[in-house]
């Protein structure tokens, strides 16, 4: 187990959503989140105290998290100096990114000498069955994105806080670096070998309670040139009884790429929709979750109104205005 609480280390970053991991946790796990770690030039702030190594041990830190979602997911050389002297001030540390930490030489002489732990939450500890889209009992429900980095983890653990609060049967079902920090547990899908990615959604979302919901982790964008696989593998090993689109309106292009715009929401509903009856013919989308964090609060409910009148479903910003729309859609399901 990871030991908590954090350090959220946010290393030289260019922008916010570069920072992503350490924003999940701090958002949904603030108790664990002691404050962050930025070194020059970092263009991302959560908004905690900035503390050195010795500050934020004498506030209880014992892990420094590296809180970084890089294309790539590589351990930059300019945060070795400080990961080392991390791990020499008695912190273990724990990384999603893709560039694992038991890989660096450096960094596991230094935690084999003091006794430190490394923890590479983007590794896979199962060995996931191959997909066999047998249909399973229990509901599911997965949010589908106009692009990555849009929201679709929010939504999913918005929804699964209200649906708790509720007293409705849910489970949020991480399948990423970020979500797996958060809960503990989940399947790292971007790390399984793509011909078990499938199987891996269908081994964390299995038979349950006629009456329970999974809220799986969306990923990626069937969109996205970079990253449309890794949202099949979830759409057909998930099975979804109801699907969410999401997106982000002030988006210029898509994330990592300057080339590619973002599709419609017709065009997400229509082609995710066509994808998830494939394996779940009764599959519904029910509803819209907005990323309106860049637009001003009356802005936001106009183009919330907009939508619903123009998409016929309701539509809403979970982590702004609340869950409700999208809970009470999923109930009348």
């Amino acid at each position: 187990m990871i030991k908590t609480p954090y350090l959220l280390f946010l290393g030289d970053v260019p922008d916010q959503l570069s920072a992503k991991v350490a924003q999940g946790i701090k958002d949904w796990r603030p108790e664990n989140a002691v404050g962050q770690l930025r070194l020059d030039g970092c263009g991302a702030d959560l908004g905690l105290a900035d503390m050195t190594l010795a500050e934020a041990k004498e506030a209880g830190a014992k892990t420094l998290v590296i809180g970084v979602a890089n294309r790539g997911g590589v351990i930059s050389p300019e945060w070795k100096k400080m990961l080392v002297m991390a791990l020499e001030e008695g912190f273990d540390l724990a990384s999603g990114l893709h560039n694992l930490l038991r890989d660096e030489r450096d960094l596991v002489a230094v935690a084999e000498a003091t006794g430190q732990e490394l923890h590479d939450v983007r590794l896979p500890e199962v060995k996931y069955p191959i997909a066999n889209g047998k249909k399973r009992t229990g509901k599911r429900c997965l949010a589908v994105g106009t692009d990555c980095s849009i929201g679709k983890m929010y939504t999913a653990l918005a929804m699964d806080k209200l649906m708790r609060e509720r007293g409705m049967k849910s489970t949020f079902r991480a399948t990423g670096q970020t979500g797996i920090l958060i809960t503990g547990d989940g399947a790292p899908l971007d790390a399984v070998v793509a011909d078990f990615m499938a199987g891996s959604v269908e081994y964390i979302s299995p038979d349950n309670d006629p009456d329970h919901w999974d809220l799986i982790e969306g990923q990626g964008s069937l969109f996205h040139a970079s990253y449309s696989g890794v949202t099949m593998a979830l759409i057909h090993g998930g099975q979804p009884d109801a699907l969410i689109l999401c997106h982000e309106p002030t988006r210029e292009h898509m994330r990592g790429l300057p080339d590619y715009q973002l599709p419609s929401l017709e065009d997400l509903r229509d082609v995710a929709l066509t994808l998830a009856k494939v394996v779940n013919p009764a599959c519904q989308v029910i509803g819209i979750s907005v990323n309106t964090q860049h637009m001003a609060e009356d802005a936001a409910t106009a183009y919330l109104a907009e939508l619903e009148a123009k998409m016929g479903l309701p539509a809403t910003d979970p982590f702004r205005f609340g869950a409700d729309k999208l809970v009470d859609a999923l109930a009348a399901v």
